[in-house]
């Protein structure tokens, strides 16, 4: 692995510590020590190819965006400084129609002129905001992240899982859940779909925060995320499970001064030695169904629970 990914995956780690601190109810030396524990363990036993087959691409996208940040800048310059010279124009024209003999042809022309440039001018920065936005729908078509959540997408879900699958087995266990939010139709129909972005965002926020740096989050579609727990035994991942579920009934988003109350449904499953990247997701998906069926704001596992 090169220095920039090395430096990468030090500075990911080191903002994940903090998140982490900040959500800690008491923090503590000791707690510090097992977090800085945690992080090692993960680092030691990351694969190389999983690492480069999702957070190169992110660094090529980031590199993208500001590229083009960039050039929106410096489209904006270029417009003002184009605007301004046609403000000091328009003055001086006003200012001749303060004269006693006013030529009205001659000064009927200018204003034509004036109009004419700044219709090109702003015709221009059409064109420009136009091929910027198609640049930034590109980027995030290819890239892995989620424009909305910022989380992996379903591109990185298939990428990463069918890696994983590949290998036939792995020397460690691996847990996938699906997360769908419950009655989420019903936020959006009430409080308008601003209302439902905002909740994805929420929900994001404390899944980022809540799992260990080697965890991966996505956004499968809509409101259903995945995610992987990596070298976690059954008993672990349903407490991670249950903390997860018990923070997004318990902590309540403010929309328009109203309070969304949001809870989530889980269906779980473990990888198994001949799965595939439809297998696995359809058992997770069956266990969700039971958890919906059940009543929904639970977690239904086809390990502990049985189908």
């Amino acid at each position: 692995m090169d220095k920039n990914k090395l430096k990468s995956l030090v500075t990911d780690m080191y903002e994940n510590l903090l998140s982490k601190i900040d959500n800690q109810d008491d923090s503590s030396k000791e707690n510090l020590v097992e977090l800085l524990k945690e992080a090692t363990e993960v680092i030691s036993t990351l694969d190389e190819e999983q690492i480069n087959s999702i957070t190169a691409e992110n660094h090529i996208y980031s590199d993208a965006y500001k590229k083009i940040a960039k050039e929106s800048l410096e489209s904006y310059e270029t417009t003002n400084a184009k605007f301004q010279e046609l403000t000091a124009k328009h003055q001086d024209t006003i200012q001749e129609c303060q004269e006693p003999h006013i030529d009205l042809p001659k000064l009927t022309e200018k204003f034509n002129e004036i109009q004419r440039h700044m219709e090109d001018e702003v015709s221009k920065a059409n064109l420009v905001i136009s091929e910027l936005t198609q640049q930034v729908k590109t980027l995030e078509e290819k890239s892995n992240l989620d424009p909305l959540t910022k989380v992996f997408n379903r591109r990185a879900l298939s990428s990463y899982l069918g890696h994983i699958c590949s290998q036939k087995s792995i020397p460690y266990e691996l847990h996938l859940m699906i997360l769908d939010l419950d009655d989420f139709k019903e936020i959006n129909d009430t409080h308008g779909h601003l209302a439902g972005d905002k909740v994805l965002i929420f929900i994001a926020n404390i899944l980022k925060k809540t799992l260990r740096d080697g965890d991966k989050i996505f956004r499968y579609g809509g409101e259903e995320f995945i995610i992987i727990l990596n070298r976690i035994d059954t008993i672990h991942c349903r407490k991670i499970i249950m903390r997860l579920l018990e923070l997004v009934r318990s902590n309540k988003l403010i929309y328009k001064g109203e309070n969304l109350q949001v809870t989530m449904s889980v269906g779980a499953t473990r990888l198994r030695k001949d799965d595939t990247y439809e297998t696995i997701l359809s058992r997770a998906d069956a266990a969700l169904y039971a958890a919906k069926k059940n009543g929904k704001n639970q977690m239904y596992s086809d390990v502990t629970d049985g189908i």
